[in-house]
Parts: C-alpha cells; structure tokens; sequence
C-alpha cells in the first residue's frame, strides 16, 4: 500500500487515497493505514468515534517521532 501510495503520488501529487470499510474504524488499522500514508478512512456510523479518535492518536504519535 505504502509503495502504491507513493507511486500514484508522484504521478499526480494531489492524488487522495483512503480505505473504506469496517477496518477503517479498527484501531490498529487506523494506525496503519496513517503510516502508509492514506488520506481518510471511511466506515460504519457507530465505528466513527473510534475511528476518529485513533487518527488523532495517530497524528499526534507520528509528529513526535518526526521531531527525533
């Protein structure tokens, strides 16, 4: 995905990718698909509140690791 991600990217830079789907509101899902570089996940209404909270989570955790 991360290759994928990548290569779409530099082929049109404004390019969005996200994952729709009951893993988009999993945790550690959230947290891969952030690491990859995915733009949104999309998934069912009673999934959104974690899922909206792990990506929280996510962002914070990858900016302090870009400050190392």
């Amino acid at each position: 995905m991360k290759l994928a991600a990548k290569a779409g990217r530099e082929t049109r830079p404004d390019l969005k990718l996200g994952v729709c789907g009951e893993h988009g509101g999993d945790p550690e899902s959230v947290h891969f698909f952030h690491e990859v570089g995915l733009d949104y996940v999309s998934c069912s209404p009673f999934r959104i509140p974690v899922a909206r909270l792990e990506a929280g989570r996510a962002a914070v955790q990858s900016q302090g690791s870009d400050h190392r």
